[in-house]
Order: C-alpha cells, then structure tokens, then sequence
C-alpha cells in the first residue's frame, strides 16, 4: 500500500508539470495576446512540444505580428529570441514527422519572418516539401506555391513541376479558390493552351461563386494581368461579384483592383459609381496612413469639392511620407492634373528628399508628371539629370537603360559618347517595342541637347542608324502573330518610329492568312492606332468578325469596328459585315455601359448607318439621366469627349435620319462651347483668308468660322450669287433660318431659307494631316460625315488638303489664288 501511495504522488507530480494531452497547450498558446507570454510557454514546455505544437505556436506568432504591426525592429528581436530559435531547432528536428499540412504552415510562417537571403532552416524545409510534391492534395499545394511565390520561385524547376501537376490534373481541382491560388503562382510558366483550359475551368468554377470568393476574384484578375490577357467572361463575372461584396471590400483591396482594371484596360462604369461613392463615404474618417491610399484611389474620379477634401487630407503629412507614398500621391496628383501650387511644392520637396532611392522606372514616371504639370524646380531638374546619367552610364539591364534614356531624353542634357555606347551594349537584347521606345527618346535627345542644336555628330546619327537596322531585322523576323502579339499590342502611336510602319503593315499583310478570331482585336486595334489603311488586312478583319463574331466578348466589339468608321472604309462584303455586326450588338444592348453604347452608335453614323433599335435604346429620357450621372465620375477631358460624342450624333440623326423624330437638344451646349471666347486665325487659316479676301474681290465677302445650323465646324464661308458673283456680307439680310420644330420637317434647304434666289453658300475646310490616314490621301471617317452634313444643308463643301495646299505646285500668291478660283467658280471639288 505504501509503494502504491508513492507511485501514485510520483505519477501526480510529474503529470501537474505537463500537460496531459497537446489541447491544453493549444489553447493556451491560441489566447496568448503578446508574444512574450508566448515564448513563456514555449520555454516552459519545450522539451515536449509536438510537431503540432511547434506549428500553433508559429501560427500565433505571425498572427501576433499582424495583429501587432510589428516593425523591421520587432522582427528582428523575434528572431534573435532563444524561444524562437528553439522554435526553428525544433522544427528541423520534427519536419519528417510533420504531416504535408503541417509542414507547409510552417514553412509559409518560417518565411515570413525570414530576413536573410537563404535562411538555413528555408533551405530545409523546402527540400523536404519538395520530396512529398506528387502527394499533395491541391489545398496545401496551392500553398506551397505561395510561399515559393513569395520566395522569388516562380521561374524554378519545382514550380514547373506543380503547374505540370495543375496541367495533369485540372479537372479533378472544384474549388475556385485553390484553382485562383495555383493560376497566380504558375502564371510565369504556363503555355497558351494551358492558359486557355485554365480561363475555361475558372469560368466554369465561377458560376456558382458568392461574397466568400472575393480573394478569388481578386486572384483572376491578378492571374489575368499577370498573362497580360483582358479575358472579358471572366473579368465581367469578376466585377459582378465585386459589385455585390462591396461591403466586404477594404480600401486596399478597392485601390488593388482599380490599379489591375487599369493595367487590363478594362472599364466598369458601374463598378466605378459604387466604389467613389463607398470611398468617399471614407474621407472624414481616414486615419494619415489609409489617406494616401484614399487619394491614389479616388484622384481621377473624385468631384472638385472631394478633390479638394482629399488633398487638405494630405497636405498635413506631406512631409512625412515614405518615397513610395510620395511617388503614389505624386503620380495621382498628375492624373487628376492637380493644380494645388502648395500641395505640389510639398510633395516635390518630399521627391527630392528620396530621390536616391528611386528605381530608374520610378524616376521617369516623376520626370513625366514634371512635365506634365508644368513644374518649375531648377534644382531638381538638375538633379535628376546627374541621377540619371549616372545611373544610365552603369546600369546593364535593359529595362533600366530604356527607362532612363526615355527619362533623361526629356532634360537638357548632351548625349556624349559613354551613353552612346551604353544603349548600343543592350540593342541585340531589345524588341521592337524597345527600338521604339529608344528611337523617340534618342531623336528627341538630339533636339533638346543644346550642345549639338547647329550639327549633329556622326555618332548620333550612326546610333539612330543602328537602332532603325535592329529594328527592321526584328520586323524580318516576324513569322508568327502569336509570338508578337503581345509585341504589337505594345507599339502605341505616339511612340513609333514612322520607318517602321510600313514594314510593319508588309509583314502582317504576309501573315494575313493567321488572322483569327483570337487575335483579330488586337489586329483591328492596331489599325486603328496606327492610321495605316490597309485594304487587305480591313478585308480579313471584316471576314472574320462576319463568320465568328459570336466567339467575339460584347466588351471587344467596338474595337473590330472602330478602324472602319475612323478610316472611312467600307469592306467589299459592306452589307453582310455591318448586318452581322448591328444584330449581334442589338443582342447585347443590356449588357453594355451607356458611354460604349454612344461611341457604338456614332462610330455607325459616321459609316451612314442608323440602327433603329440603337437610337431607340439611346435617344430617351431613363438612358440620358443614366449616361450624364455616369459621365460625372470621369475626368474633365473624357467628360468633354463623351458629350461632345453625343451631341455629334443626335446631329448626324436629325440630318441624316428624320423619320426617327429624335428632336435636337444640343443648342445651348453648342452655344456654350461656340461662347469660350474670341479664337485666333493660325498662320495656314492667316494665309487662306488673304487669298479668298483677294480672289473674291473684298474681305466682307469671307467669313471666318461661321455658325451653321448644327454648329458644324468650317474655317471660313462665302456666298455666290445665281451668277456665281460673290455677295458681302451685310449687303442683304443673309441670315440662317430657324431649325425645324417638328421633328420630321426637312432641313435640306435650310442654309437657303434667307438667302436670294439661286444663291449658293459655299463651306470651306481645310484639313490638316489628322483628317487624313497616314499612308494615303484618303479622307477619314469624321471629315467624310462632316462634307455629308454640310452638303445635305445645302452647302457646297471645298476641302482644302493640306499636301495640295502646301505643295511645289503651289508655292506662290498667285498659284494659291488660281487654285481657289478653280475651287470656287471652276468645277467644285468633292
């Protein structure tokens, strides 16, 4: 009996310093709520601690972190604790008997607070994972490949070998989160058909998605800007459900997606009014740290009085932000086109202060937004121009070189022969992309390089030589327009070497037979931001949205026709193209934003066509109210651009479609517009004038932008006579007769009402090279509609080109006049 007692007081005493299972220990590490008592308990029980114990209390000390906000500091003095270091001892010493779950946690938290470049204990954990690879259910390998995200892995052999494990087993995963996770990390290795079956099995997975697949939202459409793809099933399916979890979305993640929208150029009206108007529900509330964040996002959108509450928000604690804040604000700032002189100052001081630790493509967004807002700081200028020559004159990374040459080509500063060699060193490296970038930034150099303004040296001019030689041998290379898409969809308008255009357009044209409905956006998009008219691939690009335009997203079809009406050419299969393309968008009218419907309908009317259905949905009161609430959200500039599309096209229906008795409702915007103030003739309009003045015998014969009925727009008028004699104005009571009333009243003789009998009034238009596609003189689509309007108010319309204008044939007074004289009495000129 006394040898039981004992036993019995020996069992007590050891099992009260122990706990008698892991629960209790659990639990009490889940309430530690600093990591002190943490570490308490890890140096009170660690000489029994599990492998499960180990991960809890990692677990709870990266929440603890979080919850914390720790800083570098605190990081530190976590990793140097002999708790945590007895945490790391016992995670090698437990990692073969950590389950796969287990061992993934850890390592995701080990990571975190890893501040060396290989952490020994990472260079373990890995390894081990690694060897367990292929028996990984798809929830902890997706987040493995987080952490071998997070580590810089995206390009190595272990990440290839899960996305051949997604590529094996894509239909077994069902869970758009993990899938969203995997698509993220892999994005970097995946081929063009793995893209598309995964684009596939997430639209498929997302049909019955809710507010708790926000990440997974968030993760497509970073998936998507990552594979640079503007997939419009999904993106609209990602935007609907953002829409609907609006209260589950923080500022960051409001500020997150419209940075991903804007790379993706994807644009939701819808989204945007929901969105400024939750975060301008924030401004009061704002602590300093989130109003950076505030600004940044809601700069460009944001009405004038909240501009300003945001900017007084910021203006405090100007001073105080970190370069990243200030480069945020700053860029916001020349978004918005700020011209808050204090804010500025404050913000460009803080610039200054951290210039040095600016990345060279950091450096020339500030140089832009410099110049952007005009700004004067002859210090900075100069400073920046010593930070990027020294760096251009060391850096060997491509992308470095073309962003500082862009960068500095926009200072005052010599071109000298050690930067010469610099960008020569990277040219074999560059795409045409590239090229470009360098032939705008190097010519522009030359211009503003005050040491070579009378003579430009030989090895300025050979560098530009070798940069055209480069890039014609890349544009001999194209034989896939897969493999340069991408490249194409990159090459902007006002950033093209003009040498290069041509031979450009050759080698698609030789490629034509590629186009398809997957690339014939890009195509088309291309066309239209280059103004190159070219028949054959038009013709291609007609073929093909005609057989699959139903394969073409609703979103994509205004950039199929925009290179039509904006070029002015009408395919040879005119009928079947247009018929097609009308009823697959009356199909979609529901699902369009307002501001796209309007550039649908003006892009048609510039082409002559009326679609009833369009107009309808257009033309009445609800739509109208929809289109200007929506159009209040925009910047000053797309705000102009989209009323004055309107306006442009109720005029082209009252004129050229009556019978829809849409009524004109654009007078007193037009007159608005007309009343800016007085304009000033420039030296071409100068020149027309005099010679009219003189052909036409007196100057009150010609009148300088004359108000016509629809307010079209002409440089000058005059007025003949039934014996083609010119007739001053002033001599009779020549005046426009009122606009028709009723809605189906003609206005094809209404310039005539109060003029004599048989009088003719004559419109002349000069147009300029932007009325004219760059590779022929062919009219384009605005100028066209423009002549056609004018002719059916009666007018005789003589368009004036500027090659003929400013040509040898026509070098003299006394040419130019004869040439007007032909124009006015002669036959007239269409």
């Amino acid at each position: 009996m006394l040898y039981l007692r004992a036993a019995f007081r020996y069992t007590q005493r050891v099992f009260q310093s122990r706990p008698f299972c892991c629960e209790p220990l659990i639990s009490q590490m889940t309430k530690c709520r600093d990591k002190e008592q943490l570490f308490d308990l890890v140096a009170k029980n660690k000489a029994i601690l599990s492998e499960k114990q180990v991960e809890c209390a990692l677990t709870v000390l990266w929440d603890l972190r979080k919850l914390k906000s720790y800083t570098p500091q605190d990081i530190q003095y976590i990793r140097n604790h002999p708790q945590y270091l007895t945490l790391q001892s016992l995670t090698a010493e437990k990692m073969k008997f950590m389950n796969d779950e287990t061992l993934v946690n850890v390592l995701n938290v080990i990571q975190r607070f890893a501040v060396e470049v290989h952490d020994p204990l990472l260079e373990v954990l890995i390894p081990e994972a690694w060897k367990r690879l292929g028996r990984f259910d798809f929830r902890v390998l997706s987040r493995f490949s987080s952490c071998l995200g997070d580590q810089h892995l995206e390009f190595s052999p272990l990440m290839g070998e899960i996305a051949d494990i997604v590529n094996r087993n894509l239909e077994t995963i069902q869970d758009i989160r993990v899938l969203s996770l995997l698509m993220v990390n892999i994005s970097a290795l995946i081929s063009r058909s793995f893209q598309e079956r995964l684009l596939k099995k997430s639209e498929v997975l997302f049909d019955t998605a809710d507010s708790s697949y926000l990440s997974a939202a968030k993760r497509i459409v970073q998936f998507l800007r990552k594979i640079k793809c503007s997939h419009y099933p999904l993106l609209v399916r990602c935007n609907n459900l953002f829409l609907v979890s609006v209260d589950y979305l923080d500022l960051a993640s409001i500020n997150k997606i419209f940075s991903l929208y804007y790379t993706l150029q994807f644009y939701s009206f819808e989204f945007n009014i929901v969105m400024k108007r939750k975060l301008t529900e924030m401004i009061p509330l704002c602590d300093p740290t989130a109003s950076v964040t505030l600004f940044v996002a809601l700069a460009s959108v944001a009405q004038p009085g909240d501009k300003k509450r945001l900017e007084s928000t910021i203006l405090p604690i100007s001073e105080d932000l970190t370069s990243q804040q200030a480069l945020a604000v700053f860029e916001a700032m020349g978004n918005m086109r700020s011209r808050n002189i204090h804010l500025i100052e404050k913000i460009v001081s803080t610039l200054n202060k951290h210039l040095d630790s600016y990345e060279p493509i950091e450096l020339l967004k500030i140089v832009r937004i410099l110049t952007s807002l005009h700004i004067q700081n002859k210090e900075l200028f100069v400073k920046l121009r010593e930070l990027l020559l020294r760096y251009l004159k060391t850096s060997n990374i491509l992308v470095d070189i073309r962003s500082l040459v862009c960068a500095v080509s926009m200072l005052p500063s010599h071109l000298d022969d050690t930067v010469i060699a610099r960008i020569e060193s990277v040219l074999p490296q560059c795409n045409l992309f590239d090229i470009n970038v360098l032939i705008t930034s190097v010519s522009r150099w030359i211009q503003n390089d005050h040491m070579c303004l009378d003579s430009t040296t030989g090895k300025q001019l050979k560098l530009l030589q070798k940069l055209d030689y480069y890039g014609n041998q890349k544009i001999q290379n194209w034989n896939n327009l897969f493999l340069h898409s991408e490249e194409l969809r990159a090459l902007r308008r006002d950033c093209f070497a003009e040498s290069f255009l041509e031979r450009i357009v050759a080698t698609l044209q030789c490629l034509v037979h590629e186009i398809n409905y997957t690339n014939v956006v890009g195509i088309a998009s291309f066309i239209s931001r280059t103004n190159y008219l070219s028949t054959l691939l038009l013709d291609k690009v007609a073929s093909v949205v005609t057989q699959h335009i139903e394969k073409i997203h609703p979103f994509q079809l205004l950039a199929v026709l925009l290179p039509f009406s904006s070029l002015n050419y009408d395919p040879p299969q005119r009928e079947e193209f247009f018929t097609t393309y009308i009823e697959y968008l009356n199909s979609h009218l529901g699902t369009l934003d307002p501001h796209v419907l309007v550039h649908h309908a003006y892009s048609l009317a510039t082409l002559g066509y009326f679609p009833e259905d369009l107009l309808m949905a257009i033309f009445n009161i609800k739509f109208l109210a929809k289109l200007n609430s929506q159009v209040g959200i925009l910047s000053p500039s797309s705000k102009n651009r989209i009323r004055l599309c309107v306006m442009a096209l109720n005029r082209a229906v009252c004129l050229e479609s009556p019978e829809y008795q849409i009524p004109w409702f654009h007078d007193r915007f037009c007159q608005q517009k007309s009343n800016k103030g007085f304009v000033k003739m420039n030296q071409i309009q100068q020149q027309i004038y005099k010679m009219l003045s003189e052909v036409l015998g007196e100057t009150n014969c010609v009148k300088f932008l004359p108000t016509t009925p629809y307010y079209l727009n002409i440089d000058f008028e005059c007025i003949l006579d039934k014996r083609k004699k010119p007739i001053p104005y002033g001599s009779h009571n020549i005046t426009f007769g009122k606009l028709p009333e009723m809605h189906g009243e003609s206005n094809s003789q209404l310039v005539d009402s109060r003029l004599p009998p048989d009088a003719q009034r004559i419109a002349f238009q000069f147009l300029d090279s932007k009325a004219f596609c760059v590779n022929t003189p062919h009219v384009k689509g605005q100028s066209a509609m423009n002549k056609r309007h004018l002719e059916i108010l009666g007018y005789k319309v003589i368009q004036i080109p500027h090659f003929e204008w400013n040509s040898m044939a026509l070098s003299t007074e006394e040419a130019w006049k004869n040439y007007l004289r032909d124009c006015i009495f002669g036959e007239m000129k269409s």
